[in-house]
């Protein structure tokens, strides 16, 4: 699977028991993979595969943000941009071309593509179904988008994944102009710096995350390289790897084969590979190594969770707590356009990926946060507003710190994730007492809290340091994710 197939929507009887009456949601937070992209690397092109990619017709209206030096005014400045490369031959500087030899619509590498913009305008459309016309948890049509907390990764194809999204979500019809300006405000679009992301497992700015993950890798390929599977890899796509041998390590490594063949599974017939490439079997052993070279290591390893992908779960459940508190400004809705690595990897750290196949494109997780009408529990305001609140926050500090009358601001609140729109449960949460009665699928937030705070990092940088020299190592025994 490589463009997800969504499943049909709800109906009226599903709905009804995934969102009982007695409980009222209150805050919602999507991560979203990016849609259909072009390989991140051109591979194979001693198949007739071609570099250069013809799915993407936004390169030919560009807009760009101009200031003007006489009046510092902003204008816009439209522009169509076309890649150029060097010819192999001799190095001179020439138009990379599409299959057909024509230099428009030319995607670079890893670029979201056409079908890519259409699939996450069609997430939008489905969130939009689902959260505004059938649960009216949203409004129909707002004059602010102060609502909705709009935050992406620096990667363009993820940003750009991002702001389709929510065009589809809230079309330009919904957006009313403000009774005060007269204008829709502006949405804002959080992003970060790369040396400060942790919206992915940021290998390249934590050194001890990347020496883990190596060691994890190699693991992967010392089990499977010499295998019945690995030869089965041999015997129909050998020959055109580097080197004539297939291997998780290989050249191009065995999760750069599956990129590239999902990438082209995606699209149209100009870019295809040659037919062995998608053998059923065949995908279904490299997506199985990918998943376990990939993500084994959030489900065995404290440490790997905690540098990987503790920040942003820890940032989710601060989210919640705060909305719980009543610290914000009536944020209902998140949208975080992010990747494969973590939506697994989120998921795979709170023992809830029991898949062996690799993330589809544009999938999502839904984090859901529930009030329990019958208990009572505080109204939420919501939490942006109260990033920078004042007294002693609960969000971040462990559970074990917290004193009763903090303890007792949790109860009657409870967590949900939905992959795919289909519901997820977290293993610790289905102990007695840690979840709704009847349905294990709603963590309490006390316990999922807790559950988080374990791989939640203290100071992510200064863990993430290493020194020269320095070696990690695997743990003995597994420590199980979710718990």
């Amino acid at each position: 699977m490589t463009t997800l197939q969504p499943r049909p929507p709800y109906t009226d009887a599903e709905l009804q028991k995934l969102y009982p009456p007695n409980l009222d949601l209150q805050l919602v937070q999507i991560l979203m993979r990016h849609g259909e992209r072009t390989p991140v690397s051109p591979r194979f092109q001693n198949t007739g595969l071609p570099p250069f990619w013809p799915y993407c017709t936004s390169v030919r209206q560009i807009t760009s943000t101009i200031l003007s030096p006489s009046s510092s005014s902003l204008t816009t400045l439209q522009w169509t941009r076309r890649l150029e490369t060097f010819s192999r031959e001799s190095d001179s500087p020439t138009l990379a071309l599409s299959p057909t030899s024509h230099p428009d619509n030319i995607c670079d590498m890893g670029t979201l593509t056409d079908l890519g913009r259409q699939t996450t305008s069609s997430l939008g459309a489905r969130l939009r179904d689902l959260y505004i016309t059938r649960l009216g948890f949203l409004p129909p049509a707002i004059t602010s988008p102060s609502q909705i907390y709009l935050r992406t990764t620096p990667v363009p194809r993820a940003l750009e994944s991002l702001q389709q999204t929510f065009s589809t979500l809230y079309p330009p019809n919904t957006r009313l102009p403000s009774p005060e300006t007269g204008i829709f405000p502006t949405p804002v679009i959080i992003t970060r710096a790369h040396a400060d992301e942790t919206l992915y497992p940021n290998d390249g700015n934590c050194r001890r995350f990347a020496a883990l993950s190596r060691a994890f890798a190699q693991r992967a390929a010392d089990r499977h390289n010499n295998t019945p599977d690995m030869e089965y890899l041999n015997q129909l796509i050998g020959k055109w790897m580097d080197g004539g041998k297939v291997a998780v390590d290989s050249r191009p490594r065995l999760s750069g084969v599956m990129d590239t063949i999902n990438a082209t599974l995606a699209h149209g017939p100009e870019t295809k590979l040659p037919k062995e490439f998608y053998d059923e079997k065949a995908r279904g052993i490299i997506e199985k190594i990918g998943v376990e070279e990939w993500f084994q290591g959030y489900r065995e390893s404290e440490e790997y969770r905690r540098l990987g992908i503790g920040g942003l779960v820890g940032d989710l459940v601060e989210r919640m707590v705060k909305s719980v508190e009543g610290r914000g400004d009536g944020v209902r809705f998140g949208l975080l356009g992010c990747h494969d690595t973590t939506l697994a990897g989120m998921l795979a750290s709170l023992g809830a990926f029991g898949t062996e196949r690799w993330v589809p494109f544009t999938s999502h997780v839904a984090v859901e946060l529930f009030r329990d009408n019958m208990k009572g529990g505080r109204e939420r305001e919501g939490w942006f507003g109260g990033l920078f609140g004042k007294g002693k926050e609960i969000g971040r500090r462990p559970a074990e710190e917290l004193g009763e009358e903090e303890k007792k601001k949790l109860e009657g609140y409870y967590v949900r994730l939905r992959y795919n729109d289909e519901v997820v449960t977290v293993p610790g949460c289905r102990m007695e007492g840690r979840h709704l009665e009847g349905d294990e699928s709603f963590c309490t937030l006390a316990a999922f809290k807790e559950i988080v705070d374990k791989f939640t990092p203290k100071n992510w940088k200064q863990e993430c340091r290493m020194s020269r020299g320095e070696t990690v190592s695997l743990p003995k025994v597994p420590e199980p994710a979710g718990y």
